[in-house]
C-alpha cells in the first residue's frame, strides 16, 4: 500500500496515518508505537468495494532493452474471460519524478469497467529505482524511457488475451509528453490521448511556471543558448511522422503545462489531416 499524510498524538505513542491500496482508495490506520501493531479506524466504502468486481491487478516484472529490470502492472477488466482477446490501453505516469505503485487508480478501473486491460509500468526517468534509475533520461528525454515503455508495450502484447490491433496509449503532463512522443515515432497504436502534455520545450520555458526545473531535467541553459537541445527533446520536432488518430484534452488554467502545448499538438494533427479532435476545460488547473 502507500501511506499519505500522518500525524502523531501529543506523547508521541501513536501514530494515525491514511492509507491506501490498489484495490481501497483510503482508510484511517493507527499505529501504536510500544508494540507496533497498527490496525484501520475506518471502513470507508467497504460495504461498496465488496460488492463489486473492479477487475484484478497483477504485478509483473519484465526486462528492458538496457537489460534493467522493470516492474509493471496489468488490471484485466471485471468478468475477464481468458479465452477472449481484449483491446488495451497502456498509461504512462506524470513527472517524470513520479512513479506508480500500490495505490487506487481511478481512471484504471473505470477504463477496465468498460472492457479494456489497463497496463502501466515505471520506466527509467521515474521514482522509486534508485539514482541511476530516476537520471536515465536527464539531457536525454524521449530516449531510454521510450524504449522502456515500448518493451512494456511488446511483453504485455504477447499476452494471449491481447488484441495486438487495438491497443491505445495514454498519460497526463509527462505521460501526454511521452504519449505525443509516441505517436511522432510509431505508429502501432490504434488510438492516442494526450492529456496536459508538453509538446515544445521551446515555448513551454517562457509560459510554464517550471522553467527552472525543466533546465535542470534537460541538462541545458535557457533555449536562447540551447535551442537545438530544447528542440531535439520536443515532440513537436517529430510530429510530421504521426499517422494515430489523437483526442487532445488540456485545462485553459493549466500553468504547468499551458494550454498552448495542446494547441500545438492539435494543430499540427489537424494540419496532417489525422481525425484529431482536442477537448478544453474551463477554470481547470493542471491537476
Amino acid at each position: 500500500g502507500v501511506v499519505g499524510s500522518f500525524s502523531f498524538d501529543k506523547d508521541h505513542r501513536q501514530m494515525a496515518y491514511f492509507y491506501g491500496l490498489m484495490n481501497d482508495p483510503g482508510q484511517v490506520h493507527v499505529l501504536k508505537q510500544e508494540s507496533g501493531k497498527s490496525k484501520s479506524l475506518t471502513r470507508i466504502n467497504r460495504n461498496l468495494l465488496n460488492r463489486i468486481d473492479l477487475g484484478k491487478v497483477e504485478t509483473h516484472w519484465f526486462t528492458g532493452p538496457a537489460g534493467n529490470k522493470l516492474q509493471g502492472w496489468i488490471l484485466k477488466p471485471p468478468g475477464f474471460d481468458a479465452r477472449k482477446k481484449y483491446p488495451s490501453i497502456l498509461e504512462i505516469h506524470g513527472g517524470p519524478l513520479t512513479q506508480y505503485g500500490y495505490f487506487f487508480m481511478h481512471e484504471f478501473y473505470f477504463l477496465a469497467s468498460k472492457g479494456y486491460v489497463v497496463y502501466f509500468c515505471n520506466p527509467r526517468g521515474g521514482r522509486g529505482y534508485g539514482e541511476a534509475h530516476a537520471k536515465a533520461i536527464w539531457g536525454d528525454w524521449g530516449n531510454a524511457d521510450y524504449q522502456d515503455i515500448m518493451a512494456w508495450a511488446d511483453y504485455v502484447a504477447q499476452q494471449p488475451y491481447i488484441d495486438k490491433d487495438r491497443m491505445g496509449v495514454t498519460g497526463g503532463s509527462y505521460g501526454g509528453y511521452m504519449t505525443v512522443w509516441i505517436i511522432g515515432h510509431t505508429d502501432r497504436f490504434k488510438a492516442a490521448v494526450t492529456q496536459r502534455c508538453v509538446s515544445n520545450f521551446i515555448s513551454e520555458w517562457g509560459s510554464s511556471d517550471f522553467n527552472w526545473n525543466f533546465q535542470e531535467e534537460l541538462q541545458a541553459g535557457p533555449p536562447f543558448v540551447d535551442l537545438e537541445k530544447y528542440w531535439d527533446m520536443s515532440p513537436m520536432k517529430y510530429i510530421g511522422n504521426a499517422k494515430t488518430p489523437t483526442l487532445v484534452i488540456h485545462s485553459e488554467n493549466d500553468l504547468r503545462c499551458p494550454i498552448e502545448q495542446g494547441e500545438q499538438v492539435f494543430v499540427a494533427l489537424k494540419s496532417l489531416g489525422l481525425d484529431t479532435e482536442m477537448v478544453r476545460f474551463p477554470d481547470e488547473f493542471h491537476g
